[in-house]
């Protein structure tokens, strides 16, 4: 498998930094990631993430506040009910670019 070099980035300033390293914080949280990946594949009701997490909802829309916040879900009314969605393909594509690195075997060229 031929690996693609790394992209070189220009050095951001330290606001979006900042801005970065919460994103990935509150990514961190292994219940915040989960409920991130339920809203991927469509927008998805507090009560339904719930239900497939086997969480309460009130657990569920307290970490939704704080990735509405972090402009990583949208929240969009539908009579009643709120849905919530990746804020855009950035989210989803973090995510997936992330996971394929994981699932790459170690090269042994680390220095």
């Amino acid at each position: 498998m031929h690996e693609r070099p790394a992209q070189a980035i220009a050095t951001p300033p330290d606001e979006a930094i900042g801005q970065l390293a919460d994103l990935f914080h509150l990514l961190g949280d292994p219940t915040r990631l989960r409920i991130v990946l339920a809203c991927l594949a469509q927008p998805t009701a507090v009560g339904d993430i719930a239900a497939a997490l086997s969480l309460s909802s009130s657990l569920v829309s307290h970490h939704l506040r704080l990735l509405r916040a972090a402009r990583i879900v949208k929240a969009e009314r539908h009579g009643k009910q709120v849905f919530y969605a990746a804020a855009d393909a950035h989210i989803s594509s973090l995510l997936s670019t992330m996971f394929e690195h994981i699932a790459e075997p170690a090269n042994g060229t680390d220095a």
